[in-house]
């Protein structure tokens, strides 16, 4: 498996009287987000089960039904296991448009959960002492997105932009972030990944990173504010 968010934290225990259909749900959103990327492997069964509180016979159902879907694939012996198959469809300008007009309200309404959440993980983890460790992670994924090419950009933004909540060490704050970026997700997809916008957004990233490590929390915010009010002009843009 690649090194992406700690899955712990998104892959919670699932309530017992709809765990079939949680766990399906849970496992897709890791899926579409890229946390686990195409070609990458779940963690083993064993691990799986105990992150969302199941039994390994759900867990099996769970993935038997994502299988036929075509998003994952098992594959047996030593080298074997669950691994992701779903790529991405190309988008459909067109039916992100529809679904903006006809639920335009849930689409603010998902903008300002995404700003509310992500400018307070960014002024808590500014806030806290931030040790080597995390430091390094967070000037990896800096570097990732920033070198990532069209093809694999969202994915790798997606992980910067959590990366943030999980450092914070809160993992309902880290839960948060995903259900957000998730309710945006497929519209996101709609805006084109330009070089320009990706140089453009490369700044802001590094302001974000600049701002948490220096200790600022008040800027730390600002910083996410002014990117993600960017991103949501264009979303905005595209769709109208």
């Amino acid at each position: 498996m690649g090194a992406g968010v700690d899955l712990a934290g998104v892959l919670r225990p699932v309530r017992q009287g709809n765990a079939f259909e949680e766990t399906v749900e849970r496992l897709l959103t890791v899926i579409k987000l890229g946390m686990v990327a195409t070609g990458e492997r779940f963690p083993a069964e064993r691990d799986l089960a105990v992150m969302l509180g199941i039994s390994r016979l759900t867990l099996r159902e769970a993935l038997r039904e994502l299988q036929e879907a075509g998003y994952v694939r098992s594959r047996r012996g030593r080298f074997g296991g669950t691994f992701v198959t779903y790529t991405p469809p190309a988008p459909d300008q067109a039916e992100f448009r529809r679904l903006a007009r006809a639920d335009g309200d849930k689409l603010t309404d998902a903008l300002t959960f995404r700003l509310a959440v992500e400018t307070g993980a960014a002024e808590i983890l500014a806030g806290q002492a931030t040790d080597e460790e995390p430091r390094e992670t967070l000037l990896a994924r800096l570097a990732e997105v920033a070198a990532a090419g069209p093809q694999d950009y969202r994915r790798l933004d997606t992980l910067f932009h959590l990366t943030i909540a999980e450092l914070t060490g809160s993992s309902l704050l880290l839960a948060a972030c995903t259900d957000a970026r998730m309710r945006l997700n497929g519209l996101l997809s709609a805006i084109p990944v330009l070089q320009r916008n990706i140089d453009n957004t490369a700044a802001q990233h590094a302001a974000i990173v600049t701002a948490i490590l220096a200790g600022d929390a008040q800027q730390a915010r600002v910083a996410v504010s002014e990117h993600l009010s960017g991103t949501a002009s264009l979303l905005r843009g595209f769709l109208a």
